[in-house]
């Protein structure tokens, strides 16, 4: 299918569990368009090099401003003086989640999240080691409008705003094939993480769950990720993720048996051993959850001895 589409796929390898992102590249009149770039590293430099070789890139699409999607971009766009596209939420996300002022407030978001101080000092450190990942950020020259549409090899594609994963995650649609360029909306074979990061939209799960609903009613066939393969119903896999959710949810609030700080409700929900890397995740997973159901007025939240203190809704 992907060779139908005049896409090429081009896994650059990651140094995490979740060990590759599926960036992708497609030829069109003028030049080629590249769809995420990877890391900002020495491996992913050599990647795209050996790739592009003599080709003109002309665009540099961006899904969402996670590093394994954004990271190389501002380096790429250098290298090729390539116009870079992504939502303007992103692009801000982008500059805010790597800036000095942000990452030296981060201890205090941790602290106040019940997370022991040498974990937390951890954490941090492992935010901060991302800078060099992502830097130079990119210029982006055009912000993704909902609905509008763009070539990508030998088709047009519908921008969709989908929210969750990040607060300015886009996905491309092409209604003729009905196929979609996924990012990390739907994972074939993971669930894809849904956290607060301490800035933007505090209740991202609730956008997630709405903008999957939203996209059941496309009734896609064909779904192209950023992770794993390409695979066939996304209806079916949309609804095991939803079913998931619910299912956590439905933990999350049995472990506000008594009143519980965010780390204590992580350590309920996650009972396997994690890198610090991950624990960074599964903690802003496990906020999402929270935040959710206190949104929701399933249960509540109080500032006690400086940490946040969520307990089941009182009666």
């Amino acid at each position: 299918m992907l060779e139908q589409l005049g896409i090429i796929p081009i896994k650059v390898d990651l140094p995490f569990r979740l060990n590759h992102v599926n960036c992708f590249m497609a030829e069109g009149e003028d030049g080629w368009t590249i769809i995420d770039t990877g890391l900002n590293n020495e491996y992913t430099t050599q990647k795209w090099t050996e790739t592009i070789q003599q080709r003109e890139v002309t665009d540099i699409l961006i899904s969402h401003y996670h590093p394994d999607h954004y990271g190389h971009s501002g380096t790429l766009q250098q290298k090729t003086g390539a116009q870079v596209w992504m939502s303007k939420i992103d692009s801000d996300a982008g500059k805010k989640a790597w800036s000095d002022d942000f990452l030296s407030g981060l201890h205090k978001y941790y602290s106040a999240s019940g997370i022991p101080d040498e974990i937390a000092n951890q954490m941090v450190k492992n935010n901060i080691d991302f800078k060099p990942l992502v830097n130079p950020l990119p210029v982006v020259n055009h912000y993704f409008i909902e609905g509008e549409k763009i070539v990508i090899g030998r088709y047009e594609y519908e921008i969709i705003l989908a929210p969750g994963h990040s607060d300015g995650m886009v996905c491309f649609y092409n209604k003729e094939k009905n196929v979609l360029l996924s990012a990390d909306h739907i994972l074939p074979r993971i669930t894809p993480n849904i956290s607060y990061w301490f800035h933007g939209n505090d209740n991202p799960l609730k956008s997630y769950l709405s903008s999957m609903s939203d996209l059941k009613k496309l009734n896609i066939d064909y779904v192209i990720p950023s992770h794993g393969k390409p695979f066939h119903g996304a209806n079916i896999r949309i609804d095991e993720i939803i079913l998931h959710h619910g299912k956590r949810l439905e933990e999350t609030l049995a472990a506000l048996g008594k009143p519980s700080s965010i780390y204590d409700v992580y350590k309920e929900l996650f009972q396997f051993e994690l890198t610090i890397h991950e624990i960074r995740f599964a903690v802003g997973e496990t906020l999402a959850h929270l935040e959710y159901l206190r949104h929701k007025g399933e249960c509540q939240r109080e500032m006690q001895n400086g940490k946040w203190i969520y307990f089941q809704r009182l009666q």
